[in-house]
C-alpha cells in the first residue's frame, strides 16, 4: 500500500487548455485569412483545431495498352507525394478500370512540391510495368470550401516517354485533387498518409465510423396454463413446466405444485430482442418425468412479427397455440417424430415498447427514452464534442520489436456510437474530429475511451493485454451533461487513468472540446420534475435481479450486431463502454463506497460534536448564544421553518464561488485506487469463476467471511436496537413494561396540563445544563433501554 504524493494528485486533475479552435482559411478571403469562432451558423467544425489535407480522388482510367506478351493490362494507380505513397487495388485483365478510391495527405506533413499520380501494370514475376503518369504542381492545387459541392474529376493523359525518347499518350485515368479539411465528406472513407504502414484487411480497421445502436425491446410472455398436457407414463399425471428460449436466453416456469393435465402458471417471462428481429421464441413445455431427467411433451416456435406491441399497461389479448407434440426420443435425434395437435398452451405475447431497455448502468445512463418512437419527446440541447488529440501515451505494444501505440477514441452517448479513425505509431495521436448528439435529458453521461487498435496486422505482441486479439484499454472518461454550463466551450485535459492488477496507471492525457448548447431552458427545467426512466418502469416494475439479467443480455445483444458492422466496434471495446463488471465483487469498491456513506454523515456527525460541546459548556459565550437562540425559537415557533430555508438559501449562494470550474472527473481518493492492496486488485481482476490457485482462493475467502462477519455483527447490533424499541410495550418482560406504561400515564397527565412551549424549554434546558449538574454515569433512561429485551437469544 503506498500513500499518493501531491505531484501524482495533480497529474489525475483536469487541466484546462487553449487549442486553437475554429476555421481557418488560406490566402484572405470572406471567410477569412482568420479564426471563425464562436459563430453557430458559420462553423459547424468550430471545436476543433482546423487540419488541412490534400486530396486526390482517384476515378477510373481508359484505354490502357495490354501488356505486349500476356496481352492482357492488370492496372493500378500508385499515388506520391514525397516520402508518402498509396496504392490502389489492381484490377485483372481490365483495361477500363474503376476504382473510386480517396486517398488524403496531411498537410503539416507534406514535404514536396509535385504530387505524382502513377499507373502501373502489375506482373506475377518481374517488375511491375510503368503505363504513365499524371504531375501536379502543389502551389496550383485548388483549396475546397465548405460549403461548396465536390470538386468535379477530369480526364489526365498519361504521357512515358519512349525508346527514343519521344512522348507517347499511354490512356487516360479521370483524377480529382484538392485542398480540404477534415469537414470534407471524403475524408472519413480517405486513405491516410498517417496509416500508409497498414496494410491488406487492416486498412478497414482504421477508418473513422458512427455507428447505431440496434432498437432493444423488452418481450413479455405471460404463460397462464396448459391443457391435454400427456406423458410418457400413462400411470399418473404429469408435472409440467415450460421452457421459453430465445436465441442463447432460456428461462423456465417454476414446477407446477399438482400433478395434472392442465396445468397453470400465471408468470411472466421476459427477454431482451432486436430488430430486425433474427431470432424466434421457443416455447418448450416439459414433464418431471425422473429428479434428474425432464421429458419434453411439446414444443412451438412463433416469430416476433406475431406478437403484439403496447406503450403503455393495456391489457393484451391472450391466445392458445397448439403445440408440435413428440413421441419418445425426441430429444435424441428426433427419433420417433410424431406431429399430433392435442396439447395446447395458453400464453400472452407482447413487445413492450413503454420501457426503456437498460444496456448501460443507472448511474451513467446517457439515453432514457422508451423504445417506442411514439413516445418520444422533442429534444431540449444539442452536445457537440471536439476529440482533438492525446498526449504522453504510454507504449501499449511491440511491432517487429519496437515500442508502438496505434490509439483510436470511441464516444457513447444515446443510441449513437462514434469512432475516431486510428493513429498509427503515435504516443502523441492528433484526430481533431467533431460529433454532435441531440440530448432529450441533461440529467444524462456522456462516456468517452481510448483504445489501442491490436487489428492492423503484422507481428505485435500487446503489453497490458493477454490477448493479442483484443483492442487494450488506455482510459476513459465521463462527462455528466446536468454539471455543464449551457452554450459554454469546455476545452480541457483529462488523465486517461487504468486500474490494472499491479495498481493505479496514469495512460496519458485526453483532450477535449465541448459545449451543450439548450434548446429550451423551460422545457429542461421541466424535466427536473419528471421521473427519470419512462413510466412502465414504476407502474409495472422488474426485481432488480431481472433488471441485471436484462441488463447483461441486452449488452450481449449490443456487442453482438455492433461487431458486426464494418469495421466492427468489437465486444471487449463494448464492454467497457458498458461496464459491464460494475456489478462484481471488488473489496476496492465496497471500501469506497463505505467511505462515501461515511462522508455524508460527516456533517450530521460535526453537528452532534458542537451541540455536545455547547452541552459541556466548553465555550461559554457559545453556549449562552444558544440558550437566546431556543428561547427566541420557542417564544415564535412560526420562525423555524423561515429561518431553517433562509440558513440553507445563505449556504447556497456562499458555495458558489467555491464551485468547481470544470466538470467532475475521475477520483482516485474517492475511488480509493491507490491506497488498494495488491491483493485485492488481483482478485479485482479475477475471471468468474475463478481461475487462482486453491490456496489464493481459501485466503481471500477467508477474507470475505472476516469481512461478512463484521457486517454481520452490525446488522444484528442494529436488529438488537429496533426489537427493544419493539419489546417495550410487548409484555415480555412484564415489570419493564409496567414501568413504562405508568411512565407513560405520569408525562402524559403531565403535558396535558403543562404548555407545549414550556416543555420544550425545559428539555433544551435540561440539555444544555452546566457539567457540574451531569453525571458520567449512563442516565435512566439509556440503563431502562439497554435492559429490554430482544429475540437475540431466542437464535441459534
Amino acid at each position: 500500500m503506498t500513500t499518493p504524493s501531491s505531484s501524482n494528485q495533480d497529474e489525475y486533475k483536469i487541466k484546462e487548455t487553449k487549442p486553437h479552435l475554429g476555421e481557418q482559411w488560406p490566402h484572405g478571403g470572406v471567410r477569412g485569412g482568420g479564426w471563425i469562432t464562436n459563430e453557430k451558423l458559420s462553423s459547424t467544425y468550430d471545436l476543433v483545431e482546423q487540419t488541412y489535407y490534400l486530396y486526390v480522388r482517384v476515378v477510373k482510367a481508359q484505354n490502357l495498352p495490354p501488356n505486349p506478351v500476356t496481352g492482357n493490362c492488370d492496372p493500378y494507380v500508385e499515388v506520391k507525394l514525397g516520402n508518402y505513397k498509396g496504392k490502389t487495388q489492381h484490377f485483372e485483365k481490365k483495361s477500363n478500370p474503376e476504382w473510386l478510391q480517396v486517398f488524403a495527405f496531411a498537410k503539416e506533413k507534406i514535404q514536396s512540391s509535385i504530387l505524382e499520380v502513377f499507373v502501373r501494370d502489375r506482373e506475377m514475376v518481374s517488375r511491375d510495368e510503368y503505363l504513365g503518369k499524371v504531375v501536379f504542381d502543389m502551389k496550383e492545387v485548388h483549396t475546397r470550401v465548405p460549403p461548396d459541392s465536390p470538386l468535379a474529376p477530369q480526364w489526365y493523359r498519361l504521357e512515358a516517354r519512349g525508346p527514343g525518347g519521344e512522348q507517347k499518350v499511354r490512356g487516360e485515368v479521370m483524377v480529382a485533387v484538392w485542398m480540404g479539411t477534415q469537414a470534407d465528406e471524403a475524408f472519413p472513407e480517405a486513405w491516410h498518409s498517417d496509416a500508409s504502414s497498414v496494410v491488406g484487411e487492416g486498412v478497414y480497421n482504421v477508418r473513422s465510423k458512427v455507428y447505431v445502436s440496434p432498437k432493444l425491446w423488452y418481450v413479455r410472455v405471460n404463460v397462464i396454463e396448459a391443457q391435454d398436457v400427456e406423458s410418457e407414463d400413462k400411470s399418473r399425471p404429469p408435472q409440467v413446466l415450460v421452457k421459453a428460449q430465445v436465441g442463447s436466453q432460456i428461462l423456465k416456469t417454476k414446477l407446477c405444485p399438482t400433478c395434472t393435465s392442465n396445468p397453470s402458471w400465471n408468470e411472466d417471462l421476459v427477454f431482451v430482442v432486436a430488430e430486425p428481429f433474427e431470432e424466434k421464441l421457443v416455447l418448450i413445455v416439459e414433464s418431471k418425468a425422473k429428479v434428474s431427467k425432464d421429458e419434453a411433451v411439446g414444443r412451438i416456435s412463433i416469430p416476433f412479427t406475431a406478437f403484439e406491441r403496447r406503450l403503455d399497461r393495456r391489457p393484451v389479448h391472450s391466445q392458445w397455440f397448439n403445440l408440435e407434440k413428440f413421441g419418445f426420443g425426441a430429444l435424441e435425434g428426433d427419433k420417433g417424430k410424431v406431429h399430433k395437435f392435442s396439447t395446447r398452451v395458453h400464453l400472452r405475447l407482447c413487445l413492450e415498447g413503454g420501457y426503456h431497455v437498460l444496456d448501460e448502468p443507472t448511474l451513467y445512463i446517457s439515453d432514457q427514452r422508451p423504445t417506442s418512437r411514439e413516445l418520444w419527446k422533442q429534444p431540449i440541447g444539442i452536445l457537440e464534442v471536439g476529440i482533438l488529440s492525446a498526449q504522453g501515451l504510454v507504449q501499449m505494444k511491440t511491432r517487429h520489436g519496437k515500442p508502438s501505440t496505434d490509439s483510436y477514441c470511441v464516444a457513447k452517448y444515446g443510441q449513437k456510437w462514434v469512432r475516431t479513425r486510428t493513429i498509427v505509431e503515435s504516443m502523441s495521436p492528433k484526430w481533431n474530429e467533431q460529433y454532435i448528439w441531440e440530448v432529450y435529458d441533461p440529467c444524462t453521461v456522456i462516456t468517452l475511451s481510448v483504445f489501442d487498435n491490436c487489428h492492423l496486422g503484422g507481428d505485435e505482441k500487446p503489453i497490458y493485454s493477454t490477448s493479442p486479439r483484443k483492442d487494450s484499454r488506455i482510459g476513459k472518461v465521463r462527462i455528466r451533461l446536468s454539471t455543464l454550463e449551457t452554450d459554454k466551450i469546455y476545452t480541457n485535459s483529462y488523465p486517461l487513468l487504468v486500474l490494472q492488477s499491479s495498481g493505479l496507471k496514469k495512460m496519458g492525457d485526453l483532450q477535449l472540446a465541448f459545449r451543450f448548447s439548450c434548446l429550451s431552458l423551460a422545457h429542461m427545467m421541466y424535466l427536473y420534475t419528471r421521473p427519470l426512466l419512462p413510466k412502465m418502469h414504476y407502474i409495472h416494475t422488474f426485481t432488480v435481479s431481472q433488471l441485471d439479467s436484462l441488463r447483461y443480455q441486452a449488452m450481449n445483444i449490443v456487442a453482438s450486431r455492433l461487431g458486426r458492422a464494418e469495421p466492427p466496434l468489437r465486444k471487449e471495446v463494448v464492454e467497457y463502454m458498458l461496464d459491464v463488471d460494475s456489478h462484481m465483487w471488488s473489496m476496492r469498491r465496497s471500501k469506497a463506497n463505505f467511505f462515501r456513506i461515511f462522508t455524508l454523515f460527516s456533517g450530521l456527525i460535526t453537528i452532534t460534536k458542537w451541540l455536545a460541546q455547547v452541552s459541556k459548556w466548553e465555550n461559554p459565550i457559545t453556549t449562552i448564544l444558544v440558550h437566546i437562540l431556543l428561547c427566541i425559537l420557542i417564544t415564535y415557533p412560526e420562525l423555524i421553518l423561515p429561518t431553517t430555508f433562509l440558513y440553507m438559501s445563505i449556504i447556497g449562494i456562499w458555495n458558489f464561488k467555491c464551485r468547481s470550474r470544470h466538470p467532475p472527473h475521475m477520483d482516485t481518493k474517492l475511488s480509493w485506487a491507490e491506497a488498494a492492496h495488491p491483493d485485492e486488485l488481483d482478485e479485482e481482476f479475477d475471471t468468474f469463476p475463478t481461475t487462482k490457485r486453491n490456496d489464493v482462493v481459501r485466503m481471500r475467502y477467508d477474507r470475505l467471511r472476516s469481512v461478512a462477519g463484521r457486517i454481520q455483527t452490525v446488522v444484528g447490533d442494529i436488529a438488537t436496537q429496533c426489537e427493544r424499541i419493539q419489546g417495550v410495550l410487548s409484555w415480555r418482560d412484564p415489570r419493564a413494561t409496567s414501568v413504562f406504561l405508568v411512565f407513560c400515564l405520569c408525562v402524559a397527565v403531565a403535558l396535558y396540563v403543562t404548555p407545549f412551549k414550556i416543555v420544550i424549554l425545559l428539555a433544551g434546558l435540561f440539555g444544555l445544563r452546566h457539567p457540574r449538574f451531569r453525571s458520567k454515569m449512563p442516565s435512566p433512561p439509556t440503563n431502562f433501554f439497554r435492559r429490554l429485551p430482544t429475540r437475540a437469544d431466542c437464535m441459534l
